[in-house]
């Protein structure tokens, strides 16, 4: 079972790529649909090369695997590592939020000035997601 779900990541995202093969279309979409899958398969492979090598390496017992964990700090090093990661990631999402809002609340800023307090909300709720990303992360840190 541990192999059947990366395996089939593995298989979707090979799917996703034979009607780009056959197509030959050069457009901008398609290239990055392309560029996302071929993403999204260099992930699950790695995936599944890391979930064999945690095999590989696995100690017999529970009690063993949690005395490793705590001699080495595992736990507490995934937990930054999940911080660092819900503040990354929420960051990037409001920034790309950001980056197709504020030019268009500008420009309809500029065409009627009485749309500024509608516009200025759609750019702060792509703030807004940063704030919670940072809210979890700092959560995640006082449990550790």
């Amino acid at each position: 079972m541990l192999y059947l779900i990366p395996t089939a990541a593995v298989i979707a995202a090979l799917l996703l790529l034979l009607p780009t093969r056959r197509n030959r279309d050069t457009g901008r979409a398609r290239r990055r649909l392309v560029m996302n899958a071929g993403l999204f398969f260099v992930a699950a492979a790695l995936m599944v090369v890391m979930a064999v090598g945690v095999a590989a390496e696995a100690p017999e017992t529970a009690a063993a695997a949690a005395a490793a964990a705590t001699a080495s700090g595992a736990g507490q090093g995934m937990g930054f590592l999940a911080a660092a990661l819900a503040t990354g990631l929420s960051c990037l999402g409001a920034g790309i939020a950001i980056a197709s809002t504020a030019p268009a609340a500008i420009g309809a800023f500029s065409e009627d000035p009485k749309a500024f307090g509608k516009a200025l909300i759609f750019v702060v709720l792509g703030e807004g997601v940063a704030l919670y990303g940072l809210l979890i992360s700092i959560l995640l840190i006082n449990k550790l």
